[in-house]
């Protein structure tokens, strides 16, 4: 939308709102599984898909399955998982993958999306990839380089 020409566009925000509002819709999916704990399973027939950024800092996977998804997954909380727990930053839970169990942990901030298409519900969050920091320069090589031997080239004049 944009302005009608005699009113001066708003000015960038210095309140990074729209990072608030997705940490407080993750809050939504925090909530919830924090009541699935507390009440020892979903109710009804409420059944979850989680989608998240498999490469986001912090999530723990097996090997076998981060190749098998090497940017997103989606998860299905429904009949078969176990030992779900809810912290401040994260959530993990046990699952099957082709009858080989497997515990996940992820971060609030690598999802990307949750529905329960039970009631037709769903969130979808913006994940921004944290920049990954410059590796660390090497190390001098051992030799002429970098030594504390300075050599003279003596030649006689004649």
């Amino acid at each position: 939308m944009s302005n009608p020409p005699d009113q001066p566009e708003p000015p960038d925000s210095l309140i990074p709102y729209d990072e608030i509002v997705q940490d407080c819709l993750r809050g939504v999916v925090k909530r919830v599984l924090e009541d699935v704990v507390a009440t020892g399973g979903l109710p009804g027939g409420h059944h979850f898909f989680i989608a998240f950024r498999t490469r986001y800092p912090g999530v723990d996977m097996p090997r076998h399955l981060l190749e098998r998804y090497p940017e997103d997954m989606t998860i299905v909380l429904q009949h078969r998982f176990w030992d779900l727990a809810v912290h401040d930053d994260h959530f993990e839970v046990g699952l099957t993958f082709n009858q080989v169990p497997a515990k996940l942990s992820v971060p609030w901030a690598a999802l990307t999306g949750f529905v329960d298409p039970a009631v037709n519900f769903a969130l979808q969050f913006a994940v921004s990839m944290p920049e990954a920091p410059d590796p660390e320069p090497e190390p001098e090589p051992a030799g002429d380089e970098g030594s504390n031997v300075v050599s003279f080239d003596f030649k006689r004049k004649k």
